[in-house]
């Protein structure tokens, strides 16, 4: 189905004279935008049409693949034009590296996402730029870690989670079911505790539905409809999914109103209970100390205000759930599809552990099981394009000149796959990550974090939550799939969504203690 029979299938009547002048007036700006030049060679790249550009070459449920194959013909740094909007794409692990890392400030600014901006308003961690960037990213891993992020606060808390998430599993007495929303649920209430100071049950229906509402969310945000939406609002609104993606929003907005305000009501100073409680007391000092200076000397840049709460609070938590549930969702999936891989994996923790608990110190002699996670979050690739950046200021870069203010998107698949760095980059392999004598070795193109300003805050803790999760899950059990269907049935493709997960499916845990 292609862009014009998305717009048909869900537009209304509209007058056509109306819809004639509009599409008129965007065909004579984006072919003035489509005919301008730099101050130097352009990035190659497909001819784009008036108003469309070259959304019609593109697959827009999975764009990542489109323009893998775009790179094949125009090289690591070409142009596309999504409508009248110029985006350079960035493939391959040397010429990902070289702009998010050696030309980290040039590439260093964050582009917007349409119906992301019109609810967050630049505001929060992720999408800001500028001065309340800094801030609220060097104040959110300084309480992220203050609160455990790294440490053995955090092992703790994950250890414990651990234990709620087995007893759901054992629950299902090894018949099949859905890993999706304990996974969830797990994952999510180990960013719960650090940014709201408690973990919820997984029968708490404000919990539930606010990781519920989250995860659908991000499927959404990767359906054609909004993608469209995110390029042409004027027509996107006619859309269901853009009133359910801002129906979703509005009630994990006013949930987070009602859990905000329940921590401002207890606040207690001397007893910061995580990351909320942290930056209000930031907001409170600083309120307090612009009040009390003199006319003109006071602050004038507070960024500790009630919207950069909230949209760092909305980033921490989506962040801190979707990436590490799926990608350990992954890994399950891998290993009932796997099971001799399994085995290894499961022989491998036997010799080390035993029956004891996991601890995170254990992760440097279990070079096996650290591999397959490590090949599993290459394989899945969750996030195959990282969030667009945007120049900050003019670049000549590999001899082509990129303006101020260009989308940039970095192709983080095209770096996990990149064939001049990995032996297989097509097939789940846990040797890439081995040595001849069965050491764990780095790659430098492994690179799903991200890379340079814009890496993954949460990637330390992301990295703990996997390893502890999936070693103590296959220490518990095997996974394998329903009965009546062969490891070779199990479908690998991924779901339609902003990030990558399994296609609906079951999985039977069979307990081993």
């Amino acid at each position: 189905m292609g862009v014009l029979d998305v717009f048909l299938q869900h537009s209304s009547s509209a007058s056509l004279f109306g819809a004639l002048v509009v599409l008129l007036l965007v065909y004579i700006i984006s072919s003035y935008i489509f005919s301008s030049k730099g101050n130097g060679k352009d990035p190659p790249g497909p001819k784009p049409l008036p108003v469309l550009g070259n959304l019609l070459q593109l697959d827009l449920e999975r764009p990542y693949n489109t323009l893998m194959e775009l790179s094949k013909k125009y090289g690591s740094v070409f142009t596309v034009y999504l409508g009248s909007s110029k985006v350079v794409v960035l493939t391959g692990y040397k010429t990902v590296k070289e702009a998010l890392v050696d030309y980290a400030e040039e590439f260093g600014d964050r582009d917007q996402i349409q119906i992301l901006n019109e609810i967050n308003k630049g505001h929060g961690v992720v999408w800001s730029n500028g001065e309340s960037w800094k801030e609220m990213r060097r104040f959110a891993l300084t309480n992220l870690r203050d609160f455990g992020m790294g440490k053995k606060a955090c092992e703790d808390k994950i250890i414990e989670e651990c234990d709620y998430l087995i007893d759901v599993f054992k629950a299902f007495k090894g018949q099949p079911f859905d890993t999706t929303q304990p996974m969830n649920y797990a994952v999510s209430n180990i960013i719960c505790s650090m940014v709201y100071g408690n973990r919820f049950e997984y029968d708490d229906p404000e919990f539930t539905s606010l990781v519920d509402r989250t995860n659908k969310n991000i499927k959404l945000l990767g359906s054609r409809a909004i993608r469209i939406y995110n390029l042409f609002p004027w027509i996107g609104k006619w859309f269901s999914e853009w009133k359910e993606f801002n129906m979703l929003t509005t009630a994990n907005r006013n949930q987070n109103l009602r859990l905000l305000g329940r921590l401002k009501e207890t606040l207690n100073p001397q007893m910061c209970r995580g990351f909320v409680d942290a930056f209000l007391i930031r907001k409170q000092t600083l309120e307090v100390g612009s009040f009390s200076a003199n006319v003109g000397s006071g602050i004038t840049n507070n960024h500790f205000h009630d919207e950069n709460m909230m949209g760092t609070v909305f980033n921490l938590f989506a962040a801190g759930t979707d990436t590490t549930a799926t990608t350990l969702r992954w890994g399950l999936l891998l290993m009932a599809k796997n099971p001799k891989i399994q085995d290894q994996v499961q022989e491998e923790i036997n010799r080390v552990i035993g029956s004891r608990q996991v601890k995170v110190e254990d992760r440097k002699h279990l070079p096996f099981t650290d591999a397959v996670i490590h090949e599993t979050q290459r394989v899945a690739t969750v996030a195959p394009t990282a969030l667009p950046h945007k120049t900050s200021q003019d670049v000549t870069f590999q001899g082509y000149f990129i303006k101020k203010g260009t989308t940039v998107y970095p192709h983080l698949m095209s770096v996990l796959q990149d064939e001049n760095e990995w032996e297989k980059p097509h097939s789940f392999y846990p040797a890439h990550f081995l040595d001849k004598d069965g050491k764990f070795v780095k790659r430098d193109a492994f690179m799903p974090f991200s890379a340079g300003r814009r890496i993954c805050l949460g990637e330390s803790l992301a990295r703990m939550e996997l390893f502890i999760f999936f070693t103590t899950l296959l220490q518990r059990f095997r996974f394998t799939p329903p009965s009546g269907v062969s490891e070779e049935e199990l479908d690998l493709t991924s779901r339609v969504g902003f990030t990558l997960s399994p296609s609906s499916h079951k999985l039977c845990a069979v307990s081993r203690m």
